[in-house]
């Protein structure tokens, strides 16, 4: 199986691996695509992850359930941009999704999700950051033979759910930047002296 992955960010380095394992032809490729890159390329599955271009409709259109986006949190919540740093400001459900591609960012439907816990107490933001990471890449993994037939049916989203940018985070933090060996308790306690 011929396989574009779509990223920008170290953690595909894991799926490229899993994946090339499995004897799949895989690229890894963090520019943007258009129509012509994709009849040239002629993939069998577009994965995108961490994938900081936005993928025009033309192009999804032509791909159809071929293209999928792997996202790490419990859609619908956590839209967008830092969605584990989110669901511990906002106290929302934490996970990892499988969702088809369109033109809304992180809104397709919904083809595989698992919700997760986390001990708040001894997981740090980049612990449990990388948890989603690993989650995400086992779903996908455990899940790719009826991902790539695209003999699946896809679930709507329920419900608004929740939406970031990375400017409403420097905005909520003022400015500053988290320290991710913080444990999510003390995360926790830092927001509650924010939001005083």
């Amino acid at each position: 199986m011929k396989i574009l992955l779509l990223s920008n960010n170290n953690n595909a380095q894991v799926l490229y691996d899993k994946l090339t394992r499995k004897g799949c032809d895989v690229t890894i490729y963090p520019n943007a695509i258009d129509v012509p890159f994709i009849e040239s390329f002629q993939p069998d599955l577009v994965v995108s992850y961490n994938y900081r271009h936005i993928v025009k409709k033309d192009v999804i259109e032509l791909l159809g359930k071929r293209i999928v986006n792997l996202h790490c949190s419990y859609l619908p919540w956590n839209k967008g941009a830092s969605p584990n740093l989110w669901s511990f400001i906002e106290n929302s459900p934490k996970g990892v999704t499988i969702h088809q591609l369109e033109a809304g960012l992180d809104t397709g439907k919904i083809i595989v999700q698992k919700e997760i816990t986390f001990d708040e107490d001894t997981e740090t933001l980049r612990t449990s950051y990388d948890r989603l990471n690993e989650e995400i890449v086992n779903l996908f993994m455990e899940n790719i033979d009826i991902i790539s037939s695209g003999e699946y049916e896809p679930k709507d989203q329920i419900g608004k759910g929740s939406y970031h940018t990375s400017a409403m985070l420097r905005e909520f933090l003022d400015g500053e930047s988290p320290n991710l060996d913080m444990t999510v308790t003390e995360f926790r306690k830092q927001i509650a002296e924010i939001t005083k």
